[in-house]
């Protein structure tokens, strides 16, 4: 498949699509910032003072934090009286899982619908009902958990058709040169917002309270949301702003790529499909580690490393940046081997896959090992989600290469592999560390690279960059 590009190229970061790839970078910085909301929240929302319980009671009383790692209080600050719940910590644990159940919900519907009906009203509503419901997460509170799960499990869903939207979109906004920039910017926005939001969501809380964690980030959502609206267009050729220049050059590269949107999906020809399968396996092998690292992060730094509670936020939240510049340097090394010719599509999907696989493997084996030296623990924490996102550029990307017809249905699908492999390894390293610490963490570790091993192993053997026969275009007699 030859993929060079136009002789004439529109002038890059002053195009519109890559206005369209910061709109989707702050789009995705937003949801993150919605969906840890109640991570940084949940602190001051429960009352650590008394004994749990399992149903849902509120009080009244001046802001203050006390943590289990410390016997010391934080300052008291005189904010207004925010309410203090009972959740047990089994309750705040269907709570956290409640939004990644919503997810898998919608994330293979959603895709599918996107690609008949239109990304921009797919990723927009869900978008919408995502900065909505974080709005109204205060409120919900004080009416019981209950409410609480099915708000999280509702937001879930909605952010499930945010994210499987955008593939749709750039299937016929990206020219195949500039796909890894282009996705790698918008994607970005996730490593970006987990960074904010472990940075100021305390600060927010300790001098606002904590219900202003979800105004603020709501507000900013629902903002978000007119730019989207306002701004975005399902495919170039329609947009009222693009140059012609711009607009002819994207179509001559995508002009070897099918854009008809009503189609059946061969669901056979998928299933036997496995290139597909080495997508699939890549996205449960890198979930598995990443899930790991966003979740028991801070956990691992204060029970290892032994620092305050001030502390573990700020060096948590290192290792985001550190995602978030690889992603995007990633990208564009990506492109420029593509545009330079220097190496085949393929080699360099799997040059980035065992990059993004490899490395944080290594780094996760290394850390039992450098547990007492408190400096290089913390290096390779940065490194291990730094060098992940290497990834970005190449398995995560490939269903645009090999079914680019169907990109967001089998994103979707690629994204449910992801997300299961977070709920089993989320589950597999609360029962390994509650064994024993120390060789508990190893072993959290060594399974991880185990299964990164695996999925590196399956992608090489078995990944392609050519559109298979089923994605192409043909002349559509029957349902």
């Amino acid at each position: 498949m030859d993929e060079k590009p136009s002789t004439r190229k529109s002038p890059e970061f002053c195009s519109l699509r890559y206005g369209l790839a910061l709109i989707m970078h702050f789009s995705n910085f937003t949801m993150i910032t919605q969906r840890v909301s109640l991570s940084i929240a949940i602190i001051a929302m429960v009352n650590r003072t008394q004994q749990p319980g399992l149903f849902n009671t509120s009080t009244e009383r001046p802001l203050a934090f006390t943590f289990n790692h410390s016997n010391r209080s934080i300052k008291e600050f005189n904010t207004a009286e925010v309410s203090v719940y009972e959740w047990s910590p089994e309750t705040q644990g269907i709570i956290f899982s409640s939004i990644n159940y919503g997810i898998i919900l919608t994330l293979i519907p959603s895709g599918y619908l996107a690609g008949i009906f239109g990304a921009k009203q797919m990723l927009g509503a869900g978008l919408l009902i995502s900065s909505l419901l974080t709005l109204f997460t205060p409120l919900t509170a004080d009416f019981g958990v209950i409410l609480v799960i099915v708000i999280r499990t509702v937001q879930g869903m909605a952010q499930g058709m945010a994210w499987t939207g955008q593939f749709t979109i750039w299937a016929k906004w990206a020219p195949p040169l500039e796909r890894s920039k282009l996705t790698s910017i918008a994607g970005s926005g996730a490593a970006f917002g987990s960074f904010i939001i472990l940075c100021v969501g305390g600060l927010i809380s300790q001098a606002l309270g904590w219900p202003f964690i979800f105004y603020i980030f709501g507000s900013i959502g629902c903002v978000c949301c007119l730019l989207w609206f306002t701004v975005i267009y399902d495919d170039p050729l329609h947009h009222p702003c693009i140059s012609i220049r711009e607009k002819e050059h994207i179509v001559s590269s995508l002009a070897q790529q099918s854009s008809s949107p009503r189609r059946s999906v061969p669901i056979k020809s998928m299933v036997r499909c496995l290139p597909l399968w080495a997508i699939f396996t890549g996205f449960f092998s890198h979930f598995w580690l990443c899930t790991i690292i966003i979740t028991y992060l801070p956990t691992y730094i204060s029970s290892v490393l032994h620092v305050n509670v001030r502390d573990s936020g700020v060096l948590s939240s290192l290792p985001f940046i550190a995602a978030a510049s690889c992603t995007i340097l990633g990208g564009q090394l990506a492109d420029f081997l593509l545009s330079r010719n220097l190496l085949r599509l393929i080699t360099v999907r799997k040059l980035f896959s065992s990059l993004g696989l490899l490395l944080p493997s290594l780094c996760a084996v290394a850390l039992p090992f450098v547990a007492s030296s408190y400096t290089t623990t913390i290096i390779l924490l940065i490194l291990i989600p730094g060098t992940s996102n290497l990834c970005d550029s190449g398995f995560i990307i490939n269903t645009l290469d090999v079914a680019p017809r169907y990109a967001s249905f089998l994103m979707g699908i690629s994204r449910g592999f992801g997300l299961i492999a977070g709920i089993i390894s989320s589950t597999a390293t609360g029962f390994l560390i509650s064994q024993d610490s120390v060789s508990g963490w190893r072993n959290v570790f060594f399974l991880a690279a185990a299964v990164n091993m695996f999925g590196l192993v399956f992608y090489l053997t078995f990944g392609q960059a050519e559109i298979q026969h089923w994605a192409k275009e043909r002349t559509l007699t029957r349902l």
